[in-house]
């Protein structure tokens, strides 16, 4: 749902509340939330009126799978009027739904839904509420047709090799989405992407905001990263040949990032469960489209930087990730270093987390041994097993930012942990 039309479907939901006296919710077709009323009726507001199944839509703004195939047994989808539908304790239903389908041209587009009541809306008052519904139906038809898959022009920008050529990808995008090109916008990246190929990429319709999506290799060396720079281009090996999701965002302002992080949290949950571990990555806001190669390398080492660290994610902004702001860039090469490599080894994690531990905290021991859950001895003593392993001497300054960073770097190399992996 774009910005534009958000309060445009409240009004039209507050308006079929009114209408048939009691709340009204809308979703799309796929049982994602858009607008809820607050009819100010007593009983209606009532938390204990309020099923699972409602409840769970109106907090999470979506639907389960299940939930959807139980209330599309109904026919709704077919339906062009409205569909009445029993209370069913058993399925979490515990009271009955009048199910009002939005559609534009004989396309389902959506659904009004409202509990059932004794003795219920008025055939008149439903008759009102569908009129109400074709207006829905239209503006989402119109959102549908204005969020036209743009999926190869934003491609295009992101996998561009040389200036002249994300030039020229930049300026078909721009005519394609006109007006919109030039507000404020964002770019998300979600990591790994589970698909089976490249162009299987939830639609722009199903993503609050969306302005364009496509899918871009992950960790194909080189490939899927603007002028090949950023996140793709240098992912860590331990990612291999992979997708993600690269998702074009427009935001009421650049002060105002949030759509963004529940646009990435919507896709992460979409992503499900199973596989590996996945994170988002968030680019700063900026204005129009000219600086959209850089975004998205600011997108994918903001995910890549998540997987790497867990404290971090799952979804993770660019301001907020810190020095892999600059190991991100870093070709994987150029992060290692032969000082460093010993203590690398799966013999000596236990000193590599203590090393890393100690310098987090600016090499207050009491607070690193507190950290670590050992005594202030046993600190010192695995410093000075570190300063043997490596030759770094731990007093000096350069010595230990070379020995941070490149522990840093080596998260980026290492096979990304699932969040209770997480070292804090």
């Amino acid at each position: 749902m774009t910005s534009e039309h958000r309060d445009d479907y409240q009004e039209l939901v507050d308006e079929i509340s009114e209408l048939l006296g009691a709340p009204a919710t809308l979703e799309n077709r796929d049982f994602e939330l858009i607008a809820f009323g607050a009819y100010d009726s007593e009983g209606d507001l009532d938390p204990s009126a309020l099923d699972p199944v409602r409840t769970r839509s109106i907090l999470t703004r979506r639907s389960t799978a299940a939930v959807r195939a139980w209330f599309e047994g109904f026919g709704i989808t077919r339906a062009t009027g409205p569909v009445r539908i029993p209370r069913t304790p058993e399925a979490g239903v515990h009271r009955g739904r009048v199910c009002l389908p939005v559609r534009h041209r004989g396309v389902v587009l959506g659904y009004v839904w409202l509990l059932d009541y004794d003795p219920g809306p008025s055939p008149q008052q439903l008759d009102a509420a569908m009129r109400v519904t074709a207006r829905i139906g239209a503006l989402l038809a119109d959102e549908a047709q204005h969020g036209a898959d743009l999926t190869r022009e934003l491609r295009a920008v992101l996998t561009a090799e040389r200036d002249w050529q994300r030039e020229m990808a930049v300026a078909e995008l721009r005519t394609a989405l006109g007006d919109r090109a030039d507000g404020p916008h964002t770019v998300v990246c979600v990591a790994p992407w589970p698909s089976a190929g490249p162009d299987d990429a939830p639609s722009v319709r199903t993503v609050p905001g969306a302005t364009a999506l496509c899918t871009l290799p992950w960790g194909a060396g080189g490939s899927g990263g603007a002028g090949g720079a950023g996140g793709a281009s240098h992912a860590p090996e331990a990612v291999g040949g992979g997708l993600s999701l690269a998702l074009l965002l427009r935001l009421r302002s650049t002060d105002a990032p949030a759509p963004a992080t529940s646009a990435a949290s919507r896709l992460l949950e979409r992503a499900g469960d199973g596989g590996p571990p996945r994170a988002a990555g968030i680019a700063a806001p900026r204005a129009g489209l000219a600086d959209l190669g850089r975004a998205w390398e600011e997108a994918s080492a903001s995910a890549r930087a998540a997987l790497a660290e867990p404290r971090l994610g799952p979804v993770a902004q660019w301001a907020s990730i810190g020095p892999f702001r600059l190991l991100t860039a870093l070709p994987p090469a150029a992060a290692r270093d032969p000082a460093v490599s010993p203590l690398l080894s799966p013999a000596q994690t236990e000193l590599a987390r203590t090393a890393e531990v100690y310098l987090d905290r600016a090499g207050q021991a009491g607070r690193a041994a507190a950290e670590l859950g050992i005594h202030r001895q046993t600190l010192y003593y695995r410093l000075s097993r570190i300063e043997q392993l490596t030759g770094l001497d731990l007093d000096d300054g350069e010595d230990r930012l070379l020995l941070h960073m490149a522990l840093k770097a080596h998260r980026l190399r290492r096979p990304p942990r699932s969040p209770g992996e997480g070292r804090r």
